[in-house]
């Protein structure tokens, strides 16, 4: 939109798109000039005549919509959502010859823990029982937009670690600042990959527009600890880092405590066996290919994280 293109954004119906311009103001002075910029379409990826009228004179798109839960009681909405919605959304997008897409898929489909070393582009699926709902739905969404690169679509397909910014506390990543900011003891051994939601932004945009189809780049800055995470955190909020390890026995105890509390209640467990298969996750990622291919580097995560904190605690003390 600065660049005086016209962007259109889908929505599902009834959806708060007031969201857009506070999302817009963490990022640039003019996010309520820019908000009325965008088009909005109403779209359902489980209805295929939703999908058709949503592409109607658009002739690039980045597919970020998706489903993320993990509790299995929810794998058909995944899959609905993830899997088939992607289905339709390749199917018609060769339909109506769009010239460029973008999938933004997940870390979790690299799942080999075979793989001892670095996971990289080269690392493809293989099954262990331990792949979450999620990763599956994911996976199975990446293997349509492979198979509709075969059939002709120009497609680049991104993977993201666990994306940071500010904003929307009580979903998704952001979650993990609401919780530090209460004051966190324990930290999970595992670690994972970071990268800044800007920098997921311009490496989609980035990859499309120079053609760089038939790929798929790894998006992180780099791996961290869950410890080291929850200090960085902690420290940027002035509290005191993690200090106890919950390994495997403990996360268990917790797991079984929570299914007992969420059977009692008929609410939806928080810790489940694939948070906990992730928790103790140790596989790490590499960022080579993105960064040779567009000389690119990743803005620091430890920064992130402390623009991030200084952004939560105005906004707490603002409300």
């Amino acid at each position: 939109m600065q660049e005086g293109k016209t962007v259109v954004a889908s929505r599902r119906k009834g959806s708060d798109i007031n969201k857009l311009e506070k999302l817009f103001s963490y990022y640039v002075s003019n996010a309520a000039e820019l908000a009325t910029k965008v088009k909005w379409v109403d779209l359902d990826l489980t209805d295929i005549f939703s999908i058709e009228t949503a592409l109607e004179g658009v002739h690039t798109v980045y597919h970020c919509a998706g489903f993320v839960s993990f509790n299995r009681n929810q794998r058909r909405q995944l899959m609905e959502v993830n899997h088939e919605g992607t289905r339709r959304l390749v199917d018609m997008c060769l339909h109506k010859k769009i010239k460029a897409f973008c999938h933004v898929s997940s870390l979790a489909t690299l799942h080999n823990l075979e793989h001892t070393g670095l996971l990289n582009e080269q690392v493809f699926w293989k099954k262990s029982g331990r792949e979450s709902n999620y990763a599956i739905s994911k996976y199975n969404a990446e293997r349509e937009v492979w198979r509709a690169m075969e059939e002709g679509l120009n497609a680049v397909i991104v993977n993201p670690g666990v994306v940071l910014s500010p904003g929307f506390w009580d979903q998704s990543s952001a979650t993990i600042f609401k919780t530090c900011y209460k004051g966190n003891l324990f930290y999970a051994p595992g670690t994972t990959a970071y990268v800044h939601a800007a920098d997921v932004a311009h490496c989609m945009v980035s990859l499309t527009e120079k053609g760089c189809f038939g790929e798929r780049f790894l998006l992180l800055e780099n791996n961290y600890s869950f410890r080291q995470i929850f200090g960085l955190i902690q420290t940027a909020f002035h509290k005191k880092p993690p200090v106890i390890r919950a390994g495997r026995l403990m996360l268990n105890a917790g797991w079984l405590a929570e299914s007992v509390m969420a059977f009692l209640t008929g609410r939806s467990a928080v810790i489940t066996r694939s948070i906990i298969n992730s928790a103790l996750n140790t596989q790490l990622y590499s960022n080579q290919k993105i960064k040779t291919t567009l000389g690119f580097e990743f803005r620091s995560t430890a920064n992130a994280i402390g623009e991030i904190c200084v952004v939560y605690e105005n906004e707490q003390r603002n409300r």
